[in-house]
């Protein structure tokens, strides 16, 4: 078994992608609501920024198909998803063809105190008004502070490690 070292080279996409493929993840689908019309995307790039006060960013890429909506919108909720939520993750992920309003028909949406999309049977929702946002590269950090959180009774969370769902 042999060690890539890359200290000095420029990385590669692909070299940087099977890298990070092994940084694993909870899966959540981060939603909203603009004009009337319910938005969402599947991101593992979410993590917490600070408890005081609550802030969390989640990254969406600016060639999205929803980020049109989500650069106009000051509220969202990142939905953590459960084991058994695979088919949530891959419907929000894209590639299937199915119209974005329609995606809210798979799970149990209810409307947030924002009025944003909430999936009621994640793991856990972080409700966030919108504090910043920094482009990087592809993407935009948006950087949401958490203004409400509804947790499920039920242990567990998914998680996405090596190009594979985990249940963990």
């Amino acid at each position: 078994m042999g060690i890539v070292d890359h200290r000095f080279d420029i990385v590669d996409k692909a070299s940087f992608r099977n890298g990070m493929s092994r940084l694993g993840s909870a899966v959540s689908v981060t939603s909203t609501i603009h004009n009337g019309q319910r938005y969402g995307f599947t991101a593992s790039a979410v993590c917490s920024v600070s408890d005081t006060p609550a802030t969390l960013l989640v990254c969406i890429n600016r060639a999205s198909s929803c980020f049109q909506a989500f650069d106009k919108v000051r509220h969202f909720c990142v939905n953590t998803l459960m084991p058994g939520q695979e088919d949530i993750s891959n419907l929000f992920g894209g590639g299937t063809g199915t119209l974005m309003e329609d995606r809210f028909l798979l799970g149990d949406w209810q409307e947030g105190i924002t009025g944003v999309p909430v999936l009621a049977n994640a793991s856990v929702s972080f409700e966030c008004e919108l504090s910043n946002a920094v482009d990087e590269a592809t993407h935009r950090i948006l950087f949401g502070r958490v203004i409400n959180i509804r947790e499920n009774d039920e242990e567990g969370t998914l998680l996405y490690c090596k190009r594979r769902y985990l249940n963990g």
